[in-house]
């Protein structure tokens, strides 16, 4: 196994597995119960977008800018001999892939929603730069075939390396040596260097895509052996997915290959949305964000709130504003039908003046405000007539302060300058 042809399938050939070889077909097979046991590849492809380049694009590859290092080759800078010549191109560059300086992508965070659900069976990485441990996929499920930054160790007594003391020498990009006097070797991060043997993990499970029921290939140019080898270890009839900028390897020349061919993490938002885990998978991602945006998000959602009830008690006031207009207008109208109802009556029945009704002796006249009135502010009431006008309501200026009663003038012994609810209460 992990030897097959290269050359695509025949369109007219269909799947043994799947209904046809869409991402449709590949999500249905996973909603149907029928992929418990995921085996996923990637490469650096998937951390290209964290700014992290990959290592061989003509451009902007990591050994196509390696130049400022002067290296003999580009490969150089993990070569294990020259290493131990010189190790400072190697922490010069360390420097910049260290973790910790990176976010996860939402591929990361796709193979982490595939482990939460009980699917993965294992990751399978080339990549050095643990972003899918940050991204939280469980280290017993990850198999990282080039080794990683994770751990530290003497090259010459293989004695490990403390972390924190790692992070500090990589980040002043001094060159780290063996604790124990005796040795003070060069230490270096458990990378498998050019001229050094894969991890024993690797080997244990090469064979393991055998026992997958769905393979997912991402991110890689399958050009390094052995790690190339593995998605040639699935049986036949097991689905096998790549999602990738261009076709690779072998994948496509088997009856159930699914291509989709263009950038990881459109493609595992395209596979998200046909699984309907859209949502779960960008609450996912949205955990790997560096603690101060988190914070900065925070801030700018509190201060929306504040902002939110500042406009809230705006439109409350100026609501009790138009509600106490509505009801003064109805006072008003009701005071002058009953005055009018009143003066006829009294007409009528030739009644004397009294305190109870002197208010109908007199010509009384309530006005409301006309177009004329409102453009005219020094508009004066005739003579000999009293004006009842409605009161004025002025909102407070600050929103916090609750709005007080309308204000009335001071009314004297002459009933018709009495505010209207008592004249109301007087005369009805």
């Amino acid at each position: 196994m992990g030897q097959e042809s290269s050359s695509p399938v025949d369109e007219s050939i269909p799947p043994q597995t799947l209904k046809d070889r869409t991402l449709g077909s590949v999500a249905q097979f996973i909603q149907d119960g029928h992929a418990k046991n995921i085996v996923v590849m990637v490469g650096a492809g998937i951390s290209t977008s964290a700014g992290i380049p990959d290592f061989r694009s003509p451009d902007t590859g990591l050994y196509a800018n390696l130049a400022k290092l002067n290296l003999p080759y580009p490969e150089a800078v993990f070569d294990i001999n020259f290493f131990r010549m010189n190790p400072l191109p190697f922490y010069t560059l360390a420097h910049e892939l260290y973790p910790g300086k990176h976010r996860p992508t939402v591929s990361h965070s796709f193979i982490r929603l595939l482990s939460d659900k009980g699917l993965l069976l294992k990751l399978f990485t080339q990549n050095i730069d643990c972003l899918d441990r940050e991204a939280g996929v469980p280290e017993d499920k990850i198999v990282e075939a080039h080794g990683s930054f994770a751990t530290h160790r003497c090259i010459e007594c293989k004695s490990s390396y403390p972390e924190d003391q790692m992070q500090e020498t990589v980040r002043k990009c001094d060159v780290p040596h063996c604790l124990t006097p005796q040795c003070n070797g060069l230490v270096k991060p458990d990378i498998v260097f050019f001229g050094e043997p894969l991890p024993e993990n690797f080997h244990r499970n090469r064979a393991l895509p055998g026992a997958a029921d769905l393979c997912i290939v991402m991110g890689t140019s399958l050009t390094v052996q052995p790690f190339a080898s593995l998605p040639g270890f699935c049986s036949e009839g097991v689905p096998r997915l790549l999602i990738n900028l261009e076709r690779v390897g072998g994948l496509g020349s088997r009856p159930d290959d699914v291509l989709l061919l263009e950038d990881c993490d459109t493609g595992v938002r395209k596979l998200a949305a046909a699984l309907g885990w859209e949502e779960e998978l960008e609450a996912l991602w949205q955990e790997t964000r560096p603690e101060s945006e988190r914070n900065e998000d925070s801030s700018d959602k509190l201060q929306k709130s504040k902002d939110e009830r500042l406009n809230d008690q705006i439109d409350s006031l100026t609501k009790e504003v138009d509600e106490s207009l509505k009801i003064t207008d109805k006072h008003t109208t009701l005071l002058r039908d009953h005055l009018a109802e009143t003066q006829v009556k009294g007409a009528d029945a030739g009644e004397t003046a009294s305190p109870a009704n002197v208010v109908t002796k007199k010509a009384i006249t309530i006005e409301t405000p006309s177009v004329t009135d409102k453009e005219s502010a020094t508009a004066t009431p005739e003579p000999e007539q009293e004006q009842i006008l409605r009161p004025k309501v002025t909102p407070q200026s600050s929103s916090e302060d609750e709005m007080k009663s309308p204000t009335e003038s001071t009314p004297d012994s002459n009933p018709a300058s009495t505010p209207l609810t008592d004249i109301k209460k007087s005369s009805l």
